[in-house]
């Protein structure tokens, strides 16, 4: 049946992205690589500019690995037999992929290098501040990738319905641990707070979620984001 809420429509794009993660050994090393890459942009203080460009690389990537596995999936379902267009299908594909890693890396080269090589040079190991900004793109962005990780590992229940942990309740109490150190205005907290209550409150009550998962969603997001602002800033 096809999707017709936004809900199911964001459920089912969740589901493609967790296929993926799941399914592809490459998408696997992909995610944990640009884990390592924005947390090592927040060690080396990059600039803003740096920062945006190396997101975009990771984009990328991303983007085109997960064509490159639907690409296979429609290939296999189309041609179940040996066939040379559908291996230049395939070649194809995994070539983007490989154009666009290579670009990538490239990039991240060119930015990362000379931090590292400077902090390796000066011996100046200790953690800079970062932009309160930055450093909750990056708790949100880790958030998010290790939530499908762990769904993916685990295969149980849909992105958006059930499975540990809540990925709704993950990403509310994240943005809420960043409220407080972007604005801090106890109203503001306070709301926030009270919005990702509400948020996995309603996961809980529905019966998508079981408690254990809420709060195993809750504490991921709140705790990670609360590290990366004590660590980075």
């Amino acid at each position: 049946m096809k999707p017709t809420s936004w809900t199911d429509k964001a459920n089912v794009a969740i589901e493609g992205v967790i296929y993926a993660v799941k399914t592809q050994r490459h998408m696997q090393y992909h995610l944990f690589a640009a884990l390592l890459a924005l947390i090592l942009s927040l060690i080396l203080n990059i600039s803003r500019l740096e920062f945006i460009l190396l997101c975009m690389a990771i984009v990328l990537v991303l983007v085109t690995e997960m064509l490159n596995t639907a690409i296979e999936v429609t290939v296999d379902m189309i041609s179940e037999t040996y066939h040379p267009r559908a291996k230049a299908a395939k070649d194809i594909a995994a070539g983007v992929v490989l154009i666009a890693s290579i670009s990538a890396l490239m990039l991240a080269y060119l930015i990362l290098y000379p931090a590292l090589k400077n902090a390796l040079t000066e011996g100046v190991w200790q953690i800079r501040k970062a932009p309160n900004d930055v450093v909750a793109f990056v708790a949100l962005t880790v958030v998010v990738i290790i939530v499908v990780i762990i769904k993916a590992f685990l295969g149980k229940g849909e992105p958006l319905r059930g499975g540990m942990p809540s990925g709704h309740a993950a990403v509310s109490f994240s943005i809420w641990a960043s409220t407080i150190y972007l604005t801090h205005s106890v109203p503001a907290a306070l709301l926030t707070f009270l919005l990702a209550l509400m948020v996995s409150w309603s996961r809980w009550s529905s019966g998508i979620h079981r408690p254990g998962e809420v709060l195993a969603g809750a504490a991921l997001g709140a705790g990670l984001t609360i590290l990366f602002f004590l660590v980075f800033n």
